[in-house]
């Protein structure tokens, strides 16, 4: 019997495509003939030992790094081939929140916010002021928050301050590096709904790098292993946990791979009456 094959997505439901990325450091190949496909409204997270090429990819994706070949299109843009001045366009498109807060310690929450409007922007004092004291609002903190200097934030305080200025000129798409990291189990709860809120709200774009198994289980909608210069898997979690792979199966055979699973199958049981936003079906 015939069968029709399915449809190909439309190109612009892809916001960042790379085909065939290698990457090497001297001798050292950090990427092999790596490919992947991000959708657009998507939390999608890479995972991976230390070493195996996810960080170097995210600094490939925000143009930190330049790979030695393949192709690298980020919102339909040929990053392997891109102008100074288209990049600076295209900079603007997306937001960056880095592992540690990447805030300037001499200025305040508030000025550190501020700062891509006053960059790009022709934008009065008093509106940039009121922008800030909104892009924090988002992130569940109060405008007192803005007058304070990262050196008096807290680690989630610091984490939010620092999404607020990512979201700071309204981005398509969001990179996350480790946005939990070092954060208590309350805290790191809390950035968990903020990223599915964010997303719901705005239709955020969504990449992140993190080991945080809880976070992958409730928040992401696909993952990428990587090990070895590859990708040895991409899916939701429940399919990668399916997976026989050696190098996927080592992330959910742990006492902790474990008890994720649990808590997050506990959490799917729970969903219809507790008040975290969902992930699309």
């Amino acid at each position: 019997m015939n069968t029709l094959a399915p449809a190909k997505p439309p190109a612009d439901e892809w916001v960042i495509e790379l085909a065939h990325i290698n990457t090497s450091f001297g001798s050292h190949r950090v990427h092999e003939d790596v490919s992947l496909q991000v959708k657009r409204a998507e939390i999608f997270a890479l995972i991976g030992g230390s070493g195996s090429g996810k960080s170097t990819l995210l600094r490939e994706m925000i143009l930190l790094h330049k790979p030695d070949s393949g192709t690298l299109r980020v919102l339909g843009s040929d990053l392997l081939d891109i102008s100074d001045v288209d990049a600076l366009k295209l900079r603007r498109r997306w937001g960056v929140m880095f592992q540690h807060g990447g805030l300037f310690s001499a200025l305040t929450v508030k000025e550190n916010i501020g700062l891509p409007f006053r960059e790009h922007t022709d934008l009065d004092d008093a509106l940039i002021d009121e922008l800030a004291a909104w892009k924090l609002s988002l992130t569940g903190l109060s405008p007192d928050v803005g007058d304070k200097y990262p050196a008096e934030l807290s680690g989630g305080m610091l984490k939010r301050a620092s999404l607020a200025r990512a979201m700071a000129l309204d981005p398509e798409l969001l990179f996350l590096d480790e946005p939990t990291a070092g954060l208590d189990p309350v805290s790191a709860a809390g950035v968990d709904d903020l990223v599915l809120k964010l997303r719901e709200l705005l239709g955020l774009s969504i990449v992140m790098i993190t080991h945080d198994l809880d976070l992958l289980w409730q928040v992401a909608d696909r993952v990428a292993v990587l090990a070895d210069g590859k990708v040895q898997g991409v899916g939701s979690m429940k399919e990668l946990a399916g997976m026989d792979t050696p190098a996927v199966h080592q992330f959910f055979s742990g006492k902790r791979g474990r008890q994720a699973m649990t808590q997050a199958q506990t959490t799917d049981q729970n969903e219809s009456i507790g008040s975290r936003p969902s992930k699309p079906k």
